[in-house]
């Protein structure tokens, strides 16, 4: 097993994610453990719920380390949030390293719960990075 010490994961969590990652149900990984069902899926959700927030604090910390940073108001459509990623490369010299397509699947992805017919629900702040990756930090809970 993989060690938890500098994460932050619990070893158990990470112990249940290794099982269910290895196929096992959680009924199954609860006999292992010697625990019930529940108890092994509020850990899981406990794992991704820690998972997730290990990930938002890496986007943070991409967009404040970023050069070029900006905020896109509620209610933009994607299209027009595409445009305004390239707009923002092209006034500061970033050259992004995702064309068109890839860029509206990358911000619909990272932004998909924030959206409703294709548009922000919600304010969101993006920022470039020097080698052109595009990163996303939208509030929590919206």
């Amino acid at each position: 097993m993989v060690s938890a010490a500098s994460t932050t994961l619990t070893e158990r969590q990470v112990e249940v994610l290794e099982l269910r990652e290895a196929g096992h149900t959680q009924r199954e990984v609860a006999e292992m453990l010697g625990t019930t069902d529940s108890n092994v899926s509020a850990i899981e959700r406990a794992a991704e719920k820690n998972v997730e927030k290990a990930r938002e604090t890496l986007d943070l910390i991409r967009v404040v380390r970023s050069p070029v940073r900006f905020t896109v108001e509620a209610g933009t459509t994607f299209d027009a949030l595409v445009d305004r990623v390239y707009e923002r490369g092209d006034e500061t010299g970033t050259k992004l390293a995702y064309c068109r397509p890839e860029l509206y699947t990358h911000l619909f992805g990272r932004l998909e719960a924030h959206t409703t017919r294709n548009r922000l629900d919600t304010a969101v702040e993006l920022g470039l990075t020097r080698d052109g990756d595009v990163t996303v930090f939208a509030p929590e809970g919206d």
